[in-house]
């Protein structure tokens, strides 16, 4: 499972209400890349496809593929716009190491 804070579904709802195409999905993934090994991915979707898990969150309809959703179990994602920057924080139990910018992490 994959949880998702108040403070994201704020800002969340928030862009995706803001955006042309109306998305109705929130599309979370890991790939590989970034300074410790694999890399957040965090994009808008209005389709779901075959290999998808669909978690339905605090108001928010999240897909995973599920090659992804493996690195993921457990995590939070969480919006924070205080003086250390702005943006998407995956808060991942599973990550070993992750890097400064919090961007990337390894197992």
């Amino acid at each position: 499972m994959i949880s998702i804070s108040d403070s994201a579904r704020d800002r969340l709802l928030q862009i995706m209400n803001n955006e042309d195409s109306k998305k109705e999905f929130v599309r979370v993934g890991v790939e590989s890349g970034g300074c410790s090994g694999l890399s957040y991915k965090l994009e808008f979707d209005s389709n779901k496809n075959e290999d998808d898990e669909l978690i339905k969150d605090n108001q928010i309809q999240l897909l995973v593929n599920k090659k992804s959703f493996l690195y993921l179990v457990g995590t939070t994602l969480e919006f924070s716009d205080g003086l250390n920057g702005k943006g998407f924080v995956f808060n991942n139990p599973n990550a070993s190491r992750t890097c400064g910018c919090g961007e990337s992490f390894s197992l």
